[in-house]
């Protein structure tokens, strides 16, 4: 993604993370840390990783990836995610999680999900 300002706002916002670091690359932010309790997540513009290490230039610009956020409150986390493009619908899975999968800004697919209750 050539600017990371709309996935930084969709993780505080909508995920709950706060911005801990971050670093401008020209006029746009190019690099930031995001932390939610003992959860750290790092964006990276495809401009700044080109800037920072050119030969990932390419393999940057064309990697996706899946993230798995396990969430305290998953009703309050699938109610903040409301209007996000749904990956996949809430479901429970056979390995006891409740899941929803959303497509962040950056196209990655975000996973939030709970223990089922025992």
């Amino acid at each position: 993604m050539d600017r990371i300002e709309e996935s930084v706002r969709f993780w505080t916002d909508k995920a709950g993370f706060e911005v801990t670091v971050s670093v401008p690359h020209g006029d746009s932010m190019g690099f930031a840390i995001l932390q939610k309790g003992d959860a750290e997540l790092m964006l990276q513009s495809n401009p700044s990783v080109a800037g920072d290490i050119p030969q990932l230039a390419g393999f940057a610009r064309a990697a996706k990836s899946f993230l798995f956020v396990e969430v305290d409150d998953f009703d309050g986390t699938v109610s903040r995610l409301e209007g996000a493009p749904v990956a996949f619908p809430v479901r429970e899975t056979p390995y006891g999680m409740k899941e929803l999968g959303v497509f962040e800004p950056g196209g990655h697919v975000a996973v939030f999900a709970c223990r089922l209750a025992q």
